[in-house]
């Protein structure tokens, strides 16, 4: 199998922490240059049509795209640790928080970088920077409710690290983009929460 990633992207980055929670090693990781629009050749859109990554390519030649669809493949390979949930009603509330944090955090983040900082400019055609700008305080209303949600239990999802931790994890770290640090924004347990998963070994995956 190989799975296709690109340096600093988040996304690619969640599907890494989560193999290496996994020990997953046997998966050839091939590097996708989204600067020089390699994502949107012909040969990068016959495996993901629609130009995004991650990707992963069985051996068969099909291919899972999108991110939470490649790392529930993955935990039906490989399932433990389990991430995503032991039984329906576990599973379902990992993946309500997981999908919060996607939604609402991660994709409020994207947002604003995506449409107001200048090293995105050549990715992002046209940028509304107005529109950026506007998406910052709802990221930090997101925040501050998770840092409420962490004041009465550990993890994201309740008391143990899941895939929503992986998510939130990398939406933080990719948000230092946008200059955000929840200890700088007054959330003491958010940033706690950061700390403890920035000394898991997942947390070097890049």
């Amino acid at each position: 199998m190989q799975l296709y990633v690109a340096q600093r992207a988040p996304n690619p980055r969640r599907v890494l922490m989560f193999m290496m929670e996994k020990g997953i090693t046997n998966i050839s990781l091939v590097n996708v240059d989204l600067n020089t629009h390699e994502h949107k050749g012909h040969a990068y859109r016959a495996k993901s049509p629609l130009a995004k990554v991650p990707a992963l390519e069985l051996d068969d030649g099909r291919v899972l795209t999108e991110t939470r669809a490649i790392c529930t493949y993955l935990e039906g390979l490989v399932p433990e640790p389990n991430l995503m949930g032991e039984g329906f009603e576990e599973r379902a509330f990992i993946e309500m928080a997981d999908r919060r944090v996607e939604f609402y955090l991660l994709g409020g983040i994207a947002n604003v970088i995506r449409h107001t900082h200048p090293g995105l400019a050549a990715l992002e055609q046209p940028q509304f920077p107005e529109f950026g700008q506007a998406q910052a305080p709802k990221v930090l209303e997101v925040a501050q409710w998770l840092d409420h949600v962490l004041e009465g239990q550990p993890w994201m999802a309740g008391s143990r690290f899941t895939i929503a931790d992986i998510t939130a994890f990398c939406a933080i770290e990719f948000a230092r983009l946008m200059k955000f640090n929840p200890g700088k924004e007054g959330l003491p347990a958010l940033q706690a929460w950061r700390d403890r998963v920035a000394q898991r070994p997942s947390a070097t995956a890049l």
